[in-house]
């Protein structure tokens, strides 16, 4: 069962929330750590907010991981959260479950206005970015400069740094996107991994947004368990055709 170390105020909540939900321990099936960035954003949420969670973890582009998968959603693809009966199967959506039964955490801005920016920028990153996706596999691992930066990757890195500029700015107070640790920073995680693989260029404001990212200890400890993986999945490896 993976926990973390919770803020000063999170005990408490945290207890009111699983008094009041009375429900089991929940349980996530993931991929592979060094390379599934959709495993990676409900994993840190879970993990920052300190909820007790169980962690199935399937190897990903193996002969059965298909079959292993789709013995817990019909959707055939990772994150999916368990939760007694309940099945969910979108990293989204699995976010807005968890915030739904542990409210009390607020792992959402509470102020409406930033919560809906939040929200938003959540969905965007959710539904977007395919250029960068694409041409930047997660692979924490590896270390790859220059590769990648096609002229539609640097758009979506420039609207990534546009959104995160927006945020840091107007609710952030220059710390995290929403001011404490949110979803948001969660769901954008993935985005500061590649970065990180691919060298990108960052303004010092951003540079040092994506740096506190990096350093939060259920981020860093997803970093740790990625670099002790041995897997190795070729199609997202340097070379790969």
């Amino acid at each position: 069962m993976q926990t973390t170390e919770l803020e000063p105020t999170q005990p408490q909540a945290l207890a009111t929330a699983q008094a009041a939900s009375g429900k089991t321990v929940l349980k996530l099936v993931i991929g592979n750590k060094n390379y599934s960035s959709w495993s990676m954003r409900p994993w840190v949420m879970l993990t920052a907010f300190g909820i007790p969670f169980e962690e199935i973890r399937i190897g990903l582009d193996r002969a059965d991981t298909t079959a292993r998968i789709s013995a817990f959603s019909a959707a055939g693809r990772v994150p999916v959260l368990i939760d007694d009966n309940l099945t969910v199967w979108d990293s989204l959506a699995i976010c807005e479950y968890v915030a739904e039964r542990f409210a009390p955490l607020a792992l959402w801005p509470q102020d409406p206005a930033a919560r809906a920016v939040a929200r938003s920028v959540c969905a965007e990153m959710h539904a977007g970015f395919a250029d960068l996706r694409s041409q930047m596999s997660m692979n924490i691992r590896a270390s790859l400069p220059g590769q990648g930066h096609t002229p539609a990757v640097q758009a979506d890195i420039g609207r990534i740094c546009e959104i995160w500029e927006t945020c840091l700015a107007n609710f952030g107070h220059r710390q995290f996107l929403f001011g404490d640790f949110s979803i948001a920073d969660a769901y954008f995680a993935p985005v500061v991994m590649r970065f990180r693989t691919y060298a990108v260029s960052l303004a010092p404001a951003l540079q040092a947004y994506a740096d506190r990212v990096a350093a939060h200890p259920a981020v860093a400890r997803w970093i740790s368990e990625a670099q002790a993986e041995t897997e190795v999945i070729q199609k997202y490896e340097p070379g790969a055709a």
